[in-house]
């Protein structure tokens, strides 16, 4: 007797992490590419990791309502469910660790393999997230079943209301900023700008770019963008390598160019060029002697924003670039004035989340989070 053998395709996705969440999962017959089945459902207000656990468990059932003796393999743009569905990472997650449990009872392990898929590849699942999240769910009586144990914890009034919000507020491009690892100039805490291409990543900022690779690697992205010095090239490489992803360099996300301050600390700024350093940590259009202001770094970081939304409107991408860039674009979104740019400080390695919305409107989701 032959056994059939089936894929699975799914996606899950959130406008916010957490925010407004769906999944979308299809089957498909493995030697023909027929589409047997589509799933797709609001579930209220999550995170991608667990939009993403209920669109694997969606398709594994939505696999075995039509053949519950097949061979499956489920085909996923999320490393990290991959990762731990086939028992090579540990869920760690407690939100994470029922769904996962559940997709497991669905099917024999021995009948189920897990495959990554760059996301280019798995659009027909990603279009059915979006469908549900436009307040179109496929395949479902409801957008969350009450009582249903799988459910995210919103009730299902909250979940009901969201999806009827979702087609005014449109979809966002998410903007996720990484500030790039330590290098031996962030460690010693000299200013370290655009003027030279170096200095490299240091041990313990190759481990941060490691670690905000494994933090992304399930975001989603279909991008990763990275000002062209060389700690944000090497740290921008360690996350498109996790997304399966190219690396494409601006300019525009440069750091500031310090000038002649180059590589000094602030004591030592301070002791050569006493009034230049009071004048710029007074106004934002004085520059460093050679350098460059601060309101020049926001027009060019504005438009670098703005180059990235039109490339990828609606979708998520990677920016990995440098300190005042981050708080240039905090300052903006916040319509706070210069002088707030000196209260804000990303660590190396940390990741700062915005989602801009088709009309301009912005909402910082996530500042400054440590992988």
């Amino acid at each position: 007797m032959t056994v059939r053998r089936l894929v699975v395709e799914a996606d899950g996705g959130s406008r916010g992490n957490p925010g407004p969440a769906a999944y979308g999962a299809l089957v498909r017959d493995a030697d023909t590419g027929e589409v047997l089945a589509e799933v797709a459902e609001a579930i209220g207000v999550a995170t991608n990791n667990v939009a993403e656990y209920r669109g694997v468990l969606a398709g594994l059932r939505a696999a075995h309502d039509i053949a519950p003796d097949a061979l499956v393999e489920a085909r996923l743009d999320s490393k990290l469910v991959v990762e731990q569905m086939s028992g090579r990472w540990k869920i760690k997650n407690p939100d994470l660790r029922p769904l996962a449990l559940e997709a497991q009872r669905v099917y024999p392990p021995a009948s189920v393999t897990y495959t990554w898929v760059p996301r280019e590849r798995n659009k027909h699942a990603d279009e059915l997230v979006n469908q549900a999240l436009d307040g179109k769910p496929v395949g479902v009586a409801s957008i969350v079943a009450a009582g249903d144990e799988d459910a995210a914890s919103e009730p299902a009034g909250v979940a009901a209301q969201v999806a009827s919000w979702s087609p005014e507020l449109a979809t966002p491009t998410t903007l996720i900023l990484v500030r790039h690892g330590q290098t031996p100039m962030t460690a010693a805490r000299r200013f370290s700008g655009s003027s030279v291409e170096g200095p490299p990543l240091d041990e313990t900022g190759r481990a941060q770019a490691q670690r905000a690779a494994q933090m992304l690697a399930p975001s989603g992205a279909v991008a990763v963008v990275a000002s062209p010095m060389l700690r944000t090239r090497q740290t921008a490489e360690a996350v498109a390598e996790g997304l399966g992803v190219e690396v494409r360099v601006d300019d525009g996300w440069r750091e500031v160019d310090f000038g002649e301050w180059e590589g000094l600390t602030l004591q030592e700024i301070t002791e050569r060029y006493p009034e230049q350093v009071a004048e710029w940590y007074g106004s934002s259009s004085v520059r460093p002697p050679g350098g460059e202001t601060l309101d020049e770094v926001a027009r060019r970081v504005a438009l670098a924003r703005d180059k990235t939304v039109a490339r990828h409107p609606g979708q998520a991408v990677v920016v990995v670039t440098h300190s005042m860039p981050v708080r240039s674009m905090m300052r903006m979104v916040l319509d706070a004035p210069p002088e707030a740019m000196y209260r804000l400080q990303p660590a190396t390695g940390s990741v700062t989340e915005l989602q801009i919305y088709p009309d301009g409107n912005t909402v910082i989701s996530g500042f400054g989070q440590r992988p």
